[in-house]
């Protein structure tokens, strides 16, 4: 039973009409990029939601099911934080240009940004260089702004004009001129020098005796430069550094930085894409380490997805990137919460 004493529910009529015009530009924005993609030769493919593995990052949590089947034996599946692995299995069973408006699920994530389940669009080019998916991704977000007539996004008092040439900065770039930190100079030959790095954030965050160098390079980057890219325009953040390569391959002229990329628009990301790796034994190895930190930290572990590993030892080269739609959604409705443009956004909590 409602009362005075709590806020009506999301599906309360007067609530939901507040919502409405924001709903529609989802729908619209659906439509026009289901449109976009097609025009450019995509399939739309469907992948599972539960998998062996919901990915393999230190920091992302994720849900999980018991699945029984027919005899009685029970299994342990998880809720996806993205559908990566799925999508290049497919591009090792030959498929070259895949999209997908994916439902995935992350644990320990609510926020004005953040949902505990949200639409991923993300999308593969096989055979394709990293530049072709940021191209991609700028005319992914111009379309959403065409489409319902947005010139300029504003979140939180800054601007950004969808239509505009980006701006492209390395992340070595970016930490040069918003925290005057020179930070290929520690990471050495790829490698990682904490101490290097712990003297030069020492400035602008607090360092705990347990931070990793991935650690303080998130800090650094949430407090000192991410506010601000995507400032007039957007922004393209790419080549980071080896030790945030994630599975991205390492650049063949600078082995200190990765073909990895992120997108801004008004100090939100909006994407992170890939070069991606296809060198199984590498991408086991750092899964095995970031499992590793995952359970010395929060006390689990996922499992790897042995077929997953094979396929990327089959995919051809291939490029890919995974977009926040709601984030998208609410940068060009002028929506201010990511719950705002979500058809039945969270319940309550208990």
């Amino acid at each position: 039973m409602l009362t005075d004493n709590f806020p009506s529910p999301w599906w309360a009529p007067e609530r939901h009409a507040d919502r409405r015009p924001f709903l529609r530009a989802r729908a619209a924005i659906a439509r026009a990029l289901r449109a976009w993609f097609e025009a450019a030769g995509f399939t739309e493919v469907e992948t599972a939601i539960l998998q062996v593995s919901p990915g393999n990052e230190t920091h992302l949590h994720a849900a999980s099911a018991q699945v029984t089947l027919p005899s009685g034996r029970h299994l342990r599946r998880y809720f996806r934080t993205s559908p990566e692995f799925a999508c290049k299995k497919l591009l090792a069973a030959g498929e070259d240009r895949i999209v997908e408006f994916a439902r995935v699920f992350r644990d320990r994530e609510r926020g004005d940004l953040h949902l505990p389940e949200f639409t991923m669009l993300e999308w593969y080019r096989a055979g394709a260089p990293c530049d072709a998916v940021i191209a991609d991704t700028v005319g992914v977000v111009a379309e959403a702004a065409r489409t319902t007539g947005t010139r300029l996004f504003s979140f939180r008092g800054r601007i950004a004009d969808p239509g505009a040439e980006p701006e492209r900065l390395t992340v070595a770039e970016a930490f040069e001129r918003y925290a005057g930190i020179d930070l290929l100079a520690t990471v050495p030959a790829g490698g990682a020098d904490r101490d290097a790095l712990a003297a030069a954030a020492a400035r602008w965050v607090r360092v705990a005796a347990d931070d990793t160098w991935s650690d303080l390079f998130s800090k650094i980057l949430v407090a000192q430069v991410e506010p601000n890219l995507g400032q007039g325009r957007l922004t393209v953040l790419c080549d980071y550094p080896a030790p945030e390569a994630a599975l991205a391959r390492v650049k063949p002229s600078d082995r200190r930085v990765a073909e990895r990329f992120e997108v801004y628009a008004c100090g939100v990301e909006l994407a992170n894409g890939f070069a991606e790796l296809t060198d199984a034994a590498e991408q086991r190895a750092r899964f095995v380490q970031a499992m590793d930190e995952k359970e010395l930290r929060y006390g689990e572990r996922y499992p790897l997805d042995e077929e997953f590993l094979a396929a990327v030892a089959r995919m051809p080269p291939a490029s890919g990137v995974a977009l926040g739609f709601d984030r998208l959604v609410m940068l060009a409705s002028g929506a201010s919460r990511v719950d705002q443009v979500a058809w039945t956004p969270p319940e309550a909590d208990a």
